[in-house]
C-alpha cells in the first residue's frame, strides 16, 4: 500500500510539474487575442511601436512593457515584443548609473532572447537567437567566458552551417581564453576550431550573399586561434597550413625559414622527406644570407674589413680599408681609433715612419690624454734608432724615444707602467759620457736627432 501511495504522489509531482512548464510556456507565449483586454494590448503596442520607430526608445517603455505584459508573443506571428524589448533595454543600460539595475536590464535582455527562443524558435530561428545572444553577451555584457561558452556551442551546434559569421571570434576568443587557464582541453579547442572553420569554408563557397563576411570573419576568428595553434595542434595540421604557401614559392629563404623552424618544433620527424628538403635548403639559404650580410656588414664598416685583413697579413690592403674608413666617420673618437691603427700599419708593418708618426699625431690630437699614440712613436723611433747614423746619434735617437714614453706617462696613467718598463729598458742605451766629451757635449744640451726623427732632445747620458 505504502509504495503504491509513493508511486501516486510521484506521479502526481510530475504532472504538476508538466502543467506548471507548460503554463509558463503559455505566459510567455501569449498573444493579443489570449489576452484579457485585447484592445488595451494593441493601443498598448501601436503607441510603443510609433516611438520606436522614431528612436525614442526611453520614451517607448511605459507602453512597450503594457503591451509585453499583456500580450508577450505579440500576435503569434512577429517577435516584436522581445526583439524591441532588448533594444528599449539597452538604451536603458546606457543612461543608467547604477550597477544593480544595469544588471536587472541585462538579466531581463537575456530572458527576453531565451522567451524568443521558447516562442519563435523554429525554422533555424533558435541557432540564430543563441548567436545573437551569445553576441550580446561577448562584445555588451561582458559575461564570464565559461558560461558563455556554454551559449556559443550551443548555438554553433543547433545552427551548424547556418551558424552566423558573428559568433566566430567571440567563440575563438572564448576557446583561447579557457584552454590558457587550463579550462578546457587541446582536443576540445581542436574540434572547435574545425567546427568553425569548416561552417566558414561553406559559407564562403555557398554564401552568395555573405561570402565575403564569412571571410573577413574567419580572417580575424583564426588570429586568434594563431595564439594557441602550437599548443592544441600537431605537425599534420601545420604541414596543411604552411606547405601550400611553400609549394607555392619554394626558393625564398625567410619563408623556408619560417616553416622549416615551425615543423621541426610541432613535432616533425627529422626523417620526413619535406623536412629534409626544407633542412637541405634551409643551411644552403643560411651559409648565402650569411655570407651576404657578413659582405654588407664589411662594406658598411670598413674599419671592420681592416681588422680582418690586418690579421690575415694583408696590411696593404688594411690600410686601404682604414682609409676608406675615415672617408665615412665623423665622430672624433672613433676617427682618433682609426688613425691609430692606420698609423701602427704604416709604422710597424710597412715601414713608412714618417706617416706613421703623422698618424699617430692626428689621432692623440682628437681624443685628449690618450698615451697611446706617443707610445707608437717612441717605439717607431727606438726601432729605427740604428738607422740613425753612426753609434752615438744611434744612442741620441733612443732619447727621443724615451723622450716620447715620459711624454705619453705623463698624460695617461693608462700607460704610465708599460711607459716605465720601456724606459728602464732603453736606459742602457742612453749615450756614454765620454763620447760626448769628445763632441764637446755635456747633459742638458740640446741635440739635434739625425734621419727621419729630426727632433732636437736633451742630452742625457747611461752613465
Amino acid at each position: 500500500m505504502k509504495c503504491y501511495q509513493d508511486l501516486l504522489r510521484t506521479g502526481f509531482l510530475v504532472v504538476m510539474a508538466a502543467l506548471l512548464s507548460s503554463n509558463t510556456l503559455l505566459a510567455q507565449c501569449g498573444k493579443f487575442n489570449e489576452s484579457a483586454n485585447e484592445s488595451d494590448a494593441l493601443a498598448a503596442h501601436s503607441l510603443y511601436r510609433d516611438a520606436v520607430k522614431t528612436d525614442d526608445l526611453l520614451g517607448a517603455y511605459d507602453n512597450w512593457k503594457i503591451a509585453y505584459e499583456m500580450a508577450p508573443a505579440a500576435d503569434g506571428k512577429r517577435a516584436f515584443h522581445y526583439s524591441d524589448g532588448r533594444k528599449i533595454h539597452k538604451a536603458m543600460i546606457a543612461k543608467e548609473n547604477d550597477e544593480a539595475k544595469k544588471k536587472e536590464y541585462i538579466d531581463l535582455i537575456l530572458r527576453l532572447y531565451d522567451e524568443q527562443i521558447q516562442c519563435y524558435g523554429e525554422n533555424g530561428e533558435e541557432a540564430r537567437l543563441l548567436g545573437r545572444k551569445a553576441f550580446d553577451m561577448f562584445y555588451e555584457f561582458r559575461t564570464p567566458y565559461a558560461t558563455l561558452e556554454k551559449v556559443l556551442a550551443s548555438a554553433v551546434e543547433k545552427g551548424g552551417n547556418k551558424s552566423e559569421y558573428i559568433v566566430f571570434v567571440p567563440y575563438a576568443t572564448v576557446v583561447e581564453y579557457l584552454f590558457t587557464r587550463e579550462e578546457m582541453d587541446a582536443t576540445t579547442a581542436r574540434d572547435i576550431h574545425g567546427t568553425l572553420n569548416a561552417i566558414a569554408d561553406h559559407n564562403i563557397a555557398n554564401n552568395e550573399k555573405f561570402s565575403a563576411q564569412y571571410q573577413q570573419a574567419k580572417d580575424a576568428m583564426n588570429g586568434v586561434f594563431v595564439r594557441i595553434e602550437d599548443y592544441i595542434f600537431d605537425c599534420a595540421y601545420f604541414k596543411e597550413k604552411l606547405l601550400p604557401e611553400y609549394n607555392a614559392d619554394p626558393e625564398n629563404g625567410e619563408l623556408i625559414k619560417t616553416i622549416y623552424n615551425k615543423l621541426a618544433s610541432r613535432g616533425c620527424e627529422d626523417t620526413d622527406p619535406i623536412l629534409v628538403e626544407l633542412r637541405t635548403k634551409y643551411e644552403r639559404y643560411a651559409e648565402a644570407e650569411n655570407a651576404r650580410r657578413q659582405a654588407q656588414y664589411e662594406k658598411d664598416n670598413p674599419a671592420v674589413m681592416a681588422k680582418r685583413l690586418y690579421d690575415e697579413g694583408d696590411f696593404s690592403g688594411a690600410a686601404a680599408k682604414y682609409n676608406e674608413a675615415l672617408e665615412k666617420e665623423t665622430d672624433p673618437e672613433k676617427q682618433a681609433t682609426i688613425y691609430f691603427g692606420l698609423a701602427s700599419i704604416e709604422g710597424r708593418k710597412l715601414g713608412n715612419y714618417s706617416k706613421a708618426r703623422s698618424l699617430a699625431l692626428k689621432a692623440a690630437g682628437l681624443r685628449g690624454n690618450w698615451g697611446r699614440p706617443y707610445m707608437l712613436i717612441g717605439d717607431l723611433y727606438a726601432k729605427s734608432s740604428r738607422n740613425c747614423g753612426d753609434a752615438f746619434d744611434q744612442r741620441v735617437a733612443i732619447l727621443a724615444a724615451i723622450a716620447k714614453y715620459r711624454y705619453a706617462r705623463s698624460i695617461d696613467p693608462e700607460v704610465a707602467d708599460e711607459a716605465n718598463k720601456r724606459i728602464g729598458s732603453y736606459s742602457k742605451s742612453k749615450p756614454d759620457s765620454s763620447e760626448a766629451f769628445m763632441r764637446k757635449l755635456k747633459a742638458g744640451d740640446s741635440v739635434k736627432v739625425g734621419c727621419w726623427i729630426g727632433e732636437t732632445v736633451k742630452l742625457e747620458f747611461a752613465d
